[in-house]
């Protein structure tokens, strides 16, 4: 019902989302993809175990790239001046924070990238005889993943 606010009994909606790279302000992505971390699992067995099957203990941490896509914009020149800042073994680390909103603009979900930099940066494809709207992509690598409800 209208009005309503956002309770325990239904999930967040996925499309009410904010993306701040670093220090600027929040960037107008369309598409967020590739928040996963895992950890590898660990196998031992000592020498006198009387199972024959090893034990499994959690091993170190992996987190994968996350790409974002978003609509291209006259003046709007953000992503390609970040992937321009690396040169020979430097690379200007950003934090970078993704935000599940609910209906009044508040964070539910906060992702944080630690260390992040641009790996990947594809512009839009072009064809005289479409008539989409002009999407780039950045991926971004990252160190570490950590997950909050605040």
């Amino acid at each position: 019902m209208a009005g309503e606010v956002q309770d325990q009994v239904w999930p967040l909606p996925k499309f009410y989302f904010s993306v701040k790279l670093g220090d600027d302000d929040s960037v107008n992505f369309q598409e967020v993809s590739g928040l996963d971390s895992e950890t590898r699992p660990i196998e031992y067995r000592h020498g006198n175990s009387p199972s024959f099957y090893p034990i499994k203990m959690p091993g170190l941490g992996k987190v994968g790239n996350v790409t974002m896509r978003k609509g291209i914009f006259v003046t709007d020149s953000k992503l390609w001046n970040w992937y321009n800042e690396i040169k020979m073994n430097t690379i200007k680390r950003r934090t970078v924070v993704i935000n599940l909103l609910d209906e009044t603009g508040n964070p539910k979900m906060v992702w944080t990238l630690g260390n992040a930099w641009p790996t990947k940066i594809t512009g839009t494809d072009l064809k005289s005889e479409g008539n989409e709207v002009a999407v780039e992509s950045v991926e971004v690598a990252f160190e570490t993943l950590t997950v909050a409800a605040p």
